[in-house]
C-alpha cells in the first residue's frame, strides 16, 4: 500500500505536470491587437482591484474614470500594495504572476515592472504564460454583438490554435428589442413580435456565426431571476432558436447564471453584484431538451449543492467553473469537494475566466493547489478502502478534470 506521502506527491505532481484547457475565459486570439490585455498595468486595473480600492480611495469616481491608465494603476498600486498589504485573492493573484514570471516584487517598485513588460512582443509573452501556467489551449468569449470585436472576425484573420471560440449571444437573449433591429441590417430577417420567418433567422445567423468562429459551444450569462419556461423573450428565442440550433450544430449551450449588473453604476464594470437564483430552470431545460447538452455554472455559494445534485439527475449538463466571486481559495475548496463527492469525475472543477493574459498563471497555480489537495484526501479515502490508484489512473482522472471531460461530453 502507499504511504499517504508517497501517493500525496504523486497526486501533486501529476496535478502540476498535466495540461489544461481553459473552458472559458476573456482572452483574445492576438489577432484581435488591442483587445488582448496583458502587462502589470492591465492586472492592476482588473475590475476585482477597482471594486476593492474604492474602500481605500477616498477620490470621487469620476476622478478616478478621468484617469489614464498607467494612473489608475499608480492609485491601485498605492492603496492595496503599498498603504496595506495585499492579502485579498485578487491582490495576491497579481504577485503570484508576478513572481512567476521572475520578477522582484519586494522592491515595491512599479516603475521597473513596467520596463520589464515593456521588452516582451505579445506572441513571446503568450507562449510564456501559457509555458508558466501549464495550459494547453484557451477558449476565448466572442461575441458578434462587440462592435470592435465583429470587424476582426468579418475580415478574416489566419487562427492561433491555441485559441479557440466560444459564441457569446447575451444581447440577443437579454436585449431582443434592441438587437432585433441589429439582425436586420445585417441581413436577418426578423421581427420584434417573433413574426414570420424569424425563428428561422435567429437559427441562421447563430449558424453562420458558429461557422465563422467554429465555436465550440453557444454561452450567455444571466440574471438571478431567470425562468423555464416562460412568457419572455429569452424564453422563446432558447426555445425556438437556441435549442434546435444546438440539436443541429451539436453544440452545448452553457449557462452561467446569478449576474445582477450595475448594482453599483459608478463602478462601471466593477459594480456588478450576485443573487441566488432558480436552478429549477436548468431542470426544466434538461428535462424538456433531452437531446440537447447544456453547460452550467453559478454565482451564488447558495446554489451551488442544488446545481450539483441537478447534474447528478441529468447526464445531459455539465457543471464547470468557480465563476467570478466564487474564485477564492476558501470557497473553490469546498465546492470541489462536494462536487467530487456528489458526482467524481464528471465535471470540469474550475475554468480560469481571465481577462488579462497574465491572470493565466495565477488562476491556475492557485487552483492546481487546491485541487491537488482535495484530490490527494480523496484518494487517501479510496486508499484506505484497499483500492490503490495507480499513477496512470490518477494522470487519467486529472486529464478528465482538466478539460478532457468537458472535451468528450461536447462531441457526444
Amino acid at each position: 500500500m502507499h504511504a499517504p506521502a508517497a501517493l500525496r506527491d504523486t497526486v501533486a505532481d501529476v496535478v502540476q505536470h498535466t495540461p489544461v484547457y481553459d473552458i472559458h475565459t476573456h482572452l483574445y486570439d492576438p489577432a484581435f491587437g488591442e483587445l488582448l490585455l496583458w502587462g502589470v498595468d492591465d492586472l492592476l486595473i482588473y475590475h476585482y482591484l477597482i471594486a476593492e480600492s474604492f474602500r481605500q480611495f477616498d477620490m470621487p469616481y469620476d476622478k478616478f474614470w478621468s484617469m489614464t491608465k498607467t494612473q489608475q494603476a499608480d492609485a491601485i498600486w498605492q492603496a492595496l500594495f503599498i498603504d496595506h498589504s495585499p492579502i485579498s485573492e485578487a491582490c495576491r493573484g497579481v504577485l503570484t504572476a508576478l513572481n512567476a514570471l521572475g520578477l522582484d516584487v519586494k522592491k515595491r517598485d512599479l516603475p521597473a515592472l513596467r520596463q520589464h513588460f515593456a521588452k516582451w512582443k505579445v506572441d513571446d509573452f503568450i507562449t510564456r504564460c501559457m509555458e508558466l501556467a501549464n495550459v494547453r489551449q484557451i477558449c476565448m468569449t466572442n461575441s458578434p454583438f462587440d462592435d470592435l470585436e465583429r470587424p476582426v472576425w468579418e475580415r478574416g484573420f489566419t487562427r492561433d490554435p491555441r485559441f479557440v471560440a466560444a459564441l457569446r449571444i447575451d444581447p440577443l437573449l437579454l436585449d431582443w428589442p434592441n438587437t432585433a433591429p441589429k439582425l436586420r441590417d445585417w441581413g436577418y430577417d426578423v421581427n420584434v413580435d417573433f413574426s414570420s420567418r424569424t425563428f428561422d433567422e435567429v437559427r441562421r445567423f447563430l449558424g453562420d456565426w458558429t461557422k465563422k468562429i467554429n465555436a465550440q459551444y453557444c454561452m450567455v450569462s444571466l440574471t438571478p431571476d431567470f425562468t423555464f419556461p416562460a412568457h419572455t423573450d429569452t424564453a422563446q428565442l432558447i426555445q425556438h432558436a437556441i435549442m434546435p440550433h444546438g440539436r443541429e450544430y451539436n453544440q452545448a449551450f452553457a449557462l452561467m447564471i446569478g449576474v445582477r449588473r450595475n448594482v453599483n453604476p459608478r463602478l462601471r464594470l466593477a459594480g456588478d453584484s450576485l443573487g441566488k437564483a432558480d436552478v429549477t430552470a436548468v431542470e426544466n431545460l434538461c428535462v424538456e431538451y433531452p437531446d440537447n447538452k447544456f453547460l452550467c455554472t453559478m454565482l451564488s455559494r447558495e446554489n451551488q449543492h442544488e446545481l450539483c445534485i441537478a447534474a447528478r439527475k441529468f447526464r445531459n449538463l455539465h457543471i464547470f467553473g468557480c465563476w467570478w466571486f466564487m474564485n477564492n481559495p476558501s470557497l473553490i475548496e469546498e465546492i470541489t469537494r462536494m462536487r467530487l463527492e456528489l458526482i467524481g469525475l464528471s465535471m470540469t472543477p474550475q475554468h480560469s475566466d481571465c481577462r488579462v493574459l497574465d491572470q493565466l498563471v495565477y488562476k491556475w497555480q492557485h487552483s492546481r493547489g487546491i485541487l491537488g489537495k482535495v484530490l490527494a484526501d480523496k484518494y487517501e479515502d479510496l486508499a484506505a478502502t484497499g483500492w490503490e490508484p495507480t499513477r496512470a489512473e490518477i494522470e487519467r482522472d486529472v486529464r478528465d478534470l482538466f478539460g478532457g471531460a468537458l472535451e468528450r461530453f461536447l462531441r457526444s
